[in-house]
């Protein structure tokens, strides 16, 4: 649940490979994006660990090369995760630094820092961002800053939205709501056209980032925001884009000089950044070129890529986010004919191959760029955040109403999982379902919390909880409340 706080509060975006901090400027009206200290808007989600120091951001990513075994990235595409599950063992397989198990199964990062080795969690890792972020909006500040608006991805589980939390907490942060993302972009899509908002309009966010992708829809009427329904894959973006150019170029130097740098940590790095600066070009040119001297063994590497071949490579990917598009309009019972506003949001979004296939899914709508991409998420997270404030009193009064993203229920016999609470259903929401002992005299009762729409063993991060009944117990019915209030409805 959101809730009040005292004094200054500003909002963070924590991206995959991005950060962005904003705050609301009373005395304007209207939300500042801050710039770090290399002059920059956004800030690498990047930490690297030399012998000497400890770096964030742009000076990490600007060194990354030299030492990728200890620069660590991706956090967010390990917060809340367990080591074992498929998509982090995937992920290990392309990161440059180690990651191992722990206790409980959880993934902890190993790196070298000032000669010993150290074993960080994800939610350490992404609190020195944090850190880093809460610094720069300090700095612009010039007063120390406590309270912030995190936003996520909407479809994170519970557990990874407790472990963002956690990493607030660690950066010295009272994080007073965790927003999703789509929702918060709909903010500033909805404050930035308010002068030309007549009536009731349906408003569909797509938020393609750097390693994730959610898709709202949302209704505004007279400053209320109301999620009708949300879709996503917590696990496509960007960096899919860049592994996918990274393998197609380790191949074409494998087939051409015999030499495998696959295994070559600081030649797959170096490769890597320009794959990406590549797959950025490639949306304002047809062609990018590539061009590394002494890649591997001291041979220079000299190639190219088209926008055609790209399309080519990352078609399925594309296909993905559309098939996504089309579910959410379908939970949210409404034709796409009824979609007033497209709103592009995330950095990937900017691929004419995203654009034109969303725009063909639209029956040749426009789409609406009127707002930055890298920022939107930032400044709906700055205004939430002065709504949040008591001490800011010009702010534009909101409504937000969210929905649960995923379906929320227990599993009864086997895997088969009865659904108490339906994904897309307006919260705060409290259903009661009554259950039986599977035994006389039963004492205590298991109960998974599970976060899934199908078998219960593809859930990330079941919390367990023991709920002790007196021995006395006989045959009696279980009472067991279901309640989805901890991202809920807010007025203001």
């Amino acid at each position: 649940m959101a809730k009040k706080c005292e004094g200054l509060a500003v909002g963070i975006y924590l991206g995959t490979t991005y950060s962005c901090v904003a705050v609301w400027q009373e005395q304007h009206c209207r939300v500042e994006i801050i710039h770090n200290d290399h002059g920059n808007r956004t800030t690498p989600s990047f930490v690297v660990f030399t012998k000497e120091q400890r770096l964030i951001g742009d000076a990490a990513k600007n060194q990354v090369a030299a030492n990728p075994q200890n620069t660590v990235f991706d956090a967010k595409r390990l917060i809340g995760r367990k080591f074992s599950d498929q998509v982090v063992q995937d992920d290990i397989m392309l990161w440059p630094f180690k990651v191992i198990a722990s206790v409980n199964d959880k993934p902890m990062i190993t790196v070298t820092f000032k000669g010993q080795e150290k074993k960080l969690c994800a939610e350490e890792v992404s609190s020195m961002v944090l850190t880093k972020m809460r610094e720069i909006a300090e700095v612009y500040l010039e007063s120390s800053v406590t309270n912030a608006v995190v936003i996520v991805p909407a479809y994170f589980s519970d557990s990874q939205r407790k472990a963002t939390v956690d990493a607030g907490v660690i950066a010295g942060l009272n994080v007073i709501r965790v927003l999703n993302e789509p929702t918060a972009a709909a903010i500033a899509y909805g404050l930035d056209k308010r002068t030309n908002c007549v009536g009731e309009r349906n408003i569909f966010v797509f938020d393609l980032g750097g390693g994730t992708f959610d898709v709202s829809l949302l209704t505004i009427k007279d400053n209320v925001f109301q999620v009708k329904a949300t879709a996503a894959n917590t696990h496509l973006g960007g960096e899919d884009f860049d592994n996918r150019m990274v393998n197609y170029f380790v191949q074409e130097f494998k087939r051409k000089n015999k030499v495998d740098i696959g295994v070559n940590p600081r030649a797959l790095r170096r490769l890597r950044t320009t794959c990406d600066r590549a797959k950025r070009s490639l949306s304002f040119l047809v062609v990018s070129t590539i061009e590394i001297d002494s890649l591997c063994e001291g041979i220079d590497f000299s190639s190219s890529i088209n926008r055609a071949k790209f399309e080519e490579m990352n078609m399925d990917i594309f296909e993905e986010c559309m098939k996504i598009a089309e579910s959410c309009l379908i939970d949210a019972n409404l034709d796409k004919s009824k979609v007033d506003d497209i709103v592009l949001v995330g950095g990937c979004s900017r691929i004419p191959k995203v654009q034109q296939l969303l725009q063909e899914f639209f029956k040749g709508k426009e789409l609406c760029k009127g707002i930055n991409p890298d920022e939107a998420v930032a400044y709906g997270a700055a205004v939430q955040a002065a709504l949040l404030s008591r001490d800011i009193k010009n702010v534009p009064k909101l409504v937000l109403q969210d929905v649960t993203p995923l379906s929320l229920g227990r599993k009864v016999l086997g895997d088969i999982m009865h659904v108490v609470i339906p994904r897309s259903t307006c919260i705060p929401v409290k259903k009661t379902e009554e259950y039986v002992t599977a035994i006389d005299d039963q004492t205590s009762y298991r109960i998974e919390d599970m976060k899934f729409l199908t078998k219960a063993e593809a859930v990330n991060a079941l919390d367990d909880y023991i709920y002790k009944m007196r021995n006395t117990l006989k045959k009696e019915d279980i009472n067991l409340k279901f309640s989805a209030v901890h991202v809920g409805s807010d007025s203001f």
